[in-house]
């Protein structure tokens, strides 16, 4: 039997299935139904699978208030480095001198 000080690690490391089979099989049945249907409704396009990692990234866990390289908390250096990316691509795109890209409230975020 695993030790108290194992399970937040064990937990962590479970799989959706492992840790909740009912919602593993709900998700299951909406890729299903995204792969097999004809989406018209335009806010809800599908996403590539490299948009699908990113946003279920680690990146998840981290609260990364203020901009690159002056946030409020520490621990952001990761966030950074993504977010000065973000910002130089967007640059680049739209051919401007500045950007922000981070979501404008918390219902993006």
């Amino acid at each position: 039997m695993p030790s108290t000080t194992d399970a937040p690690s064990s937990t962590r490391l479970r799989t959706l299935a492992e840790t909740d089979p009912a919602i593993a099989t709900v998700l299951g049945d909406e890729t299903t139904r995204q792969n097999s249907e004809l989406e018209l409704i335009a806010s809800e396009n599908f996403v590539s699978r490299a948009v699908l990692e990113a946003a279920g990234s680690v990146l998840t866990n981290k609260y990364a208030e203020g901009y690159p390289g002056r946030r409020y908390y520490g621990g952001c250096e990761h966030v950074d480095v993504a977010e000065a990316l973000a910002i130089e691509r967007a640059c680049g795109l739209f051919g401007a001198d500045h950007a922000n890209v981070q979501p404008h409230s918390g219902a993006q975020a």
